[in-house]
């Protein structure tokens, strides 16, 4: 009811410029209502494993950024890093949903500008956030800075959805592109829709069918690598 009410106001929040605010009050509601459930407990390891090719040792001794991380502990599950950070505009509202007990470490930053240095992160994520951010452009510029060369870039991410409140952006099948020259692409999935859960996605392998000419939304999972 909240994001339907909210989505039929976008058009004058967009006016007004309150449209960023509402997206904020939006996101925590929805986290709210999401820690109550305890839903996708334990589902995020795979994510950062299994759906993008990789295993836990390539964790070993890295340094991970998950970038509009939410807070239910996406990297509870990585003790082998060395540091691991989750990015979030909400992070500091979030310890009231009890992030203060988690291991990893919350950041208050946005996507357009992360506060660490040229190639800090060895591994940097973002599932299922890429469409929320403010400006798609200078997220993807900091992104590609603040990966080591050599290092990793993993999204996941909704692909041709109509914009709403919370994802005002629309992705193509063709964001990979706009990672190049410096990143290039080692792991390309498309899939259909069926689900918020990645895993249930991947173990589904119901991959999108470009041929069928319907208009919908699917998921794109890319892993990429820092080659400049």
């Amino acid at each position: 009811m909240l994001a339907r009410s909210l989505d039929r106001l976008l058009p004058t929040l967009k006016a007004i410029n309150a449209d960023v605010f509402a997206k904020r009050a939006f996101e925590f509601a929805f986290w709210m209502k999401l820690r109550a459930q305890q839903r996708m407990s334990g589902i995020y390891e795979p994510c950062f494993t299994q759906l993008v090719d990789l295993a836990l040792d390539d964790y070993r001794g890295k340094r991970v950024l998950d970038i509009g991380c939410g807070p239910l502990g996406t990297l509870e599950w990585a003790d082998m890093t060395i540091e691991r950070v989750g990015l979030d505009p909400l992070a500091n509202l979030y310890q009231k949903l009890g992030t203060d007990s988690h291991k990893m470490t919350y950041v208050t930053a946005h996507s357009e500008s992360i506060p660490y240095p040229d190639g800090h992160f060895d591994i940097v994520s973002c599932f299922n956030a890429l469409d929320h951010v403010d400006d798609l452009d200078q997220t993807i510029a900091e992104i590609k800075r603040v990966v080591a060369k050599g290092g990793i870039f993993l999204l996941g991410v909704d692909t041709n959805h109509a914009a709403t409140i919370a994802e005002p952006i629309t992705i193509d099948w063709g964001i990979g592109k706009k990672f190049h020259p410096e990143m290039s692409i080692e792991v390309e999935r498309h899939y259909e829709r069926s689900s918020n859960n990645y895993i249930d996605v991947m173990n589904s392998k119901a991959f999108f069918d470009h041929a069928d000419p319907r208009p919908r939304p699917g998921i794109i999972i890319l892993k990429l690598r820092k080659v400049l």
